[in-house]
């Protein structure tokens, strides 16, 4: 049941009517949304505390600028629930992240308020700086925000935007919103540096008349704006006995003010929009504003945990809950840790998901051998490295999508070197709800093009814990393992280690008259499928080939040599992956088998569960049933 809007919310189809309230109504506005957003989420789980951490922003920005010609990025899109419902879709809300519905992030295909599709962290102010230039040059007098927050502001990528936007002069404005939060607490010095700004009370006081002063003299010509603006970052330099970093990049810096005082956001960007060039400006909010168990645990709240009660904050459960097969990622945060207590060597790293991965486990029980880096891909990879090259044996988790921005970093800084690094693709697949930029659907294609690194996928979870047990006892270069978001298929999956020989598949039922190949958990899938009575008298071998690279090529001889019909399946892309490596085999050594691959296709999957996404992509369980029983009576 979709969610009742209060009577001001309702008459809000888009930010031009918002703009037609009087500012004393926008108090009353940002409680309708916040309970919106609070009803809509408790009924159907998404993103929720960075959403509810921004609705006086999210409003005010609306009131302020002329959007969508004035252009918003939202950096990273789960803080965009309440743009999504001032922007023509309310009424389509409750189909939020639901299959065919509308994403959870913001898109371009979507509306055109969704200036720019995110879904990755910290493409804002690069993003809004293309957005400005080429206002710029097209002679528009258009203004473009770049929200930035929960934890993006750590990337590199966003300090990359910064170092640029500051020399080109152009009209950008990016706000802060400093909530001290990604989906953990906020890692790095940088979040040690905006504490000090936010907590010095005599800067705060002399911010405040500097910022009526300037108001003031602003009128008047360049020379006069120029000497107060020396003389206040002057003052900034000597209170916080620091220079003022954005100001390093050329960027006025702004702040910091209640990002949660709506009236106070809305004269602020009033004031802002006639200040041109490149702006800052600071906001403390904080995540989960609005409802108390989502300010409380603020890591548990940043995605609704399962439909909740609005009052009590319980969970209603559903019949998931009934599955008491471990989740994929807490088996590697268990086995992590009981792989460390006995390998000196091994140490942690992840960028910004300790919770998300399950490293949370090792840095509780270890905290001085497991590193969150904050959301820097990049340097977590290169940082392994480093390690890896003084003998230690990182363990660097990081999900399978967001591995992609690591991509040089792999091929230069690891396997060219030939380092001893584990690099644990969480996320590996189709990952449901969060859709394209989420699903960790290119991992096998473009890890297995790359020399020297072994690639392994478990088919469930005791293999999982035996492949990373197998890993740290390697010592020959880079190892990747790849698992799936989600639990499991087996409670008793705590078992003894067992050392897997590296390049080596397994037979799992056997058959005569077709083969399927896996990789990964999906293999599951394939003999559930094999052994179903719809087939009838079809027999179906299937086998769980466990390493993509290098691959088990006397097993594929003694497949190919008994098969003539071949059926490869992978939750990956069909190009370059599982099943390509299979057909490479196959025109190596000129076989004849006929084959057909499942797996992602060519195009980006959006958003569902992941069950519906398997059935659209043709390798659910029912897609295979058909898929053997037509190619059994082909020619």
């Amino acid at each position: 049941m979709a969610a009742i809007a209060g009577d001001l919310l309702e008459k809000i189809v888009l930010p031009s009517d918002l703009r037609l309230l009087e500012k004393s109504e926008l108090l009353q506005v940002c409680k309708e949304l916040r309970q919106f957003i609070i009803d809509e989420v408790s009924n159907n789980p998404g993103h929720f505390g960075a959403s509810l951490g921004v609705v006086e922003l999210t409003v005010a920005l609306h009131y302020v600028f002329n959007t969508p010609y004035d252009q918003i990025v939202w950096d990273v899109g789960h803080q965009a629930y309440g743009h999504k419902i001032l922007t023509g879709r309310r009424e389509l809300f409750h189909t939020n992240r639901k299959y065919k519905g509308i994403s959870g992030f913001p898109n371009i295909s979507e509306s055109e308020y969704d200036s720019f599709g995110v879904g990755h962290s910290s493409t804002s102010i690069s993003a809004a700086l293309g957005m400005a230039i080429a206002a710029k040059l097209n002679k528009e007098d258009k203004q473009v925000v770049a929200v930035i927050g929960d934890g993006s502001m750590t990337a590199g990528l966003a300090f990359e935007g910064l170092n640029n936007a500051g020399i080109e002069k152009s009209n950008i404005l990016i706000i802060l919103n400093d909530n001290k939060m990604a989906i953990d607490p906020n890692a790095g010095a940088l979040k040690d540096y905006l504490l000090d700004i936010t907590t010095s009370s005599t800067y705060n006081k002399f911010r405040n008349e500097v910022w009526n002063l300037l108001g003031k003299l602003n009128k008047l010509g360049p020379d006069t704006r120029s000497l107060v603006q020396k003389i206040e970052g002057g003052l900034k330099s000597m209170l916080l006995k620091q220079s003022n970093l954005f100001e390093a990049f050329h960027f006025r810096y702004f702040g910091p003010v209640d990002g949660h005082d709506i009236n106070s956001l809305v004269n602020v960007l009033k004031d802002l929009k006639k200040i041109k060039g490149p702006k800052l400006l600071h906001i403390q909010t904080t995540k989960g504003k609005g409802f108390e168990l989502a300010e409380l645990h603020q890591t548990k709240w940043h995605h609704a945990p399962g439909k909740f009660n609005i009052k009590t904050g319980e969970l209603i459960e559903n019949s998931s809950s009934e599955n008491v097969a471990p989740k994929y990622q807490d088996v590697f945060g268990h086995t992590l840790v009981e792989l460390a207590e006995k390998n000196e060597k091994i140490v942690g790293i992840t960028p910004a998901m300790p919770s998300g991965c399950s490293m949370n486990i090792m840095m509780k029980k270890m905290p001085d051998r497991a590193f969150d880096v904050g959301i820097a891909e990049q340097h977590a990879v290169t940082f392994s490295a480093g390690l890896s090259i003084q003998n230690l044996l990182p363990f660097c988790n990081i999900y399978s999508s967001f591995m992609q921005r690591a991509y040089d970093q792999v091929i230069h800084d690891v396997a060219l070197q030939n380092l001893n690094v584990v690099f644990c693709l969480d996320r590996a697949g189709l990952v449901g709800s969060d859709g394209a930029t989420h699903h960790g659907a290119y991992d096998l294609a473009y890890m297995r093009l790359i020399p020297n690194l072994t690639i392994a996928s478990p088919l469930n979870e005791t293999e999982l814990r035996n492949l990373m047990f197998t890993a740290q006892l390697e010592n020959k270069g880079p190892f990747v393992i790849r698992y799936p978001r989600g639990n499991g298929e087996n409670p008793d999956w705590q078992k003894s280690f067992k050392e897997i020989p590296v390049g080596k598949g397994q037979q799992i039922k056997n058959g005569n008259d077709i083969a399927i190949l896996t990789i990964g958990p999906v293999g599951n899938m394939a003999v559930q499928a094999s052994e179903s009575s719809l087939l009838e008298n079809i027999s179906v071998a299937v086998f769980d080939m466990r390493f993509v690279k290098p691959i088990d090529t006397k097993l594929l001889h003694q497949i190919f040599s008994k098969f003539d019909k071949i059926i490869t399946i992978e939750d990956g892309t069909i190009i370059g992956g599982f099943g390509s490596a299979i057909l490479e085999f196959k025109n190596k050594y000129n076989y004849s088998s006929e084959i057909k691959i499942l797996g992602i296709p060519d195009n980006f999957i959006e958003h569902g569960t992941q069950k519906e996404l398997y059935k659209e992509c043709k390798f659910d369980e029912a897609s295979i049933i058909n898929t053997i029983r037509h190619f059994a009576i082909s020619k």
